[in-house]
């Protein structure tokens, strides 16, 4: 496997108090990154060595700005923003209901808020205060953790549209960010074997799921590759772009990556 070192590199995860998110940030900071983590309970998560926790509800644009204001008295640089943080799978049990797979018109209206308060919003405030360092300093990437309902109906409509609207949010980003060297892009994970899938894995076939650090692994590729800017506005497969640097998941094994048919 492909060592990615980010030494002397500050990176952001936004959510990465579990889950992708943690993975990432665990990932980055073992590879020699500076990380600063957000969360509404990150102080709680026990993140290791190189990950600075900094507690932030990202639907309040205060406490963003805080971060980035806290980010740029300490450091010189931001090279890498991970926007994680996502709303959309908190209370999917309603009023004793299972409601995550319900038609629109059953759906509880808040799921729409939490999808793009916590999910789409908090992505675009938090690139906005990183595109300004990152303009400044004529380098950065950009990545908008995504996933393949954008491309396919999977579980409900708000799921989808709030994908999808991520994914339109990272193309027209790089298209006024690629004058300053600064890429984006939205990156899709596989089947992550994060906290809560683990919960149900009795129910479900893990042989070809990956780690949440494998999405770090992934991140730190790209964030190292010289010709980053030509997969700029781009959506990508962890999985596929894994194959294409070379890197392997922390067992050594190559997740394949997943089709439109497959999801």
């Amino acid at each position: 496997m492909k060592d990615y070192r980010l030494d002397d590199k500050v990176c952001l995860v936004t959510g990465g108090s579990r889950g992708v998110g943690r993975g990432v940030a665990e990932h980055l900071a073992s590879a020699g990154a500076t990380v600063y983590v957000t969360g509404r309970t990150v102080q709680d998560a026990h993140l290791p060595k190189g990950c600075i926790p900094v507690t932030c509800d990202h639907t309040d644009d205060e406490q963003v700005a805080s971060v980035f204001n806290r980010l740029t008295s300490e450091q010189s640089r931001l090279d890498v923003l991970v926007n994680n943080v996502w709303g959309g799978y908190e209370r999917m049990m309603d009023n004793g209901q299972f409601t995550w797979g319900q038609p629109f018109w059953m759906q509880p209206l808040w799921r729409w808020d939490a999808m793009f308060d916590a999910g789409v919003r908090a992505h675009y405030v938090a690139g906005t205060f990183a595109a300004r360092t990152m303009v400044a300093q004529r380098c950065g990437l950009i990545v908008n953790i995504s996933f393949w309902a954008a491309q396919k109906h999977i579980a409900n409509v708000a799921y989808g549209v709030s994908k999808a609207a991520t994914d339109k949010l990272t193309a027209d980003m790089a298209h006024e960010l690629r004058a300053y060297n600064v890429a984006v892009v939205s990156l899709y994970p596989g089947l992550v074997r994060t906290e809560k899938v683990l919960e149900a894995a009795a129910f479900l076939d893990l042989t070809n799921s990956e780690s949440p650090q494998f999405i770090g692994r992934v991140v730190s590729a790209l964030a190292c590759d010289p010709d980053i800017m030509q997969k700029s506005g781009q959506v990508l497969v962890a999985a596929t772009e894994a194959l294409h640097y070379g890197v392997a998941d922390l067992d050594g094994k190559q997740p394949m990556p997943l089709t439109l048919s497959q999801v």
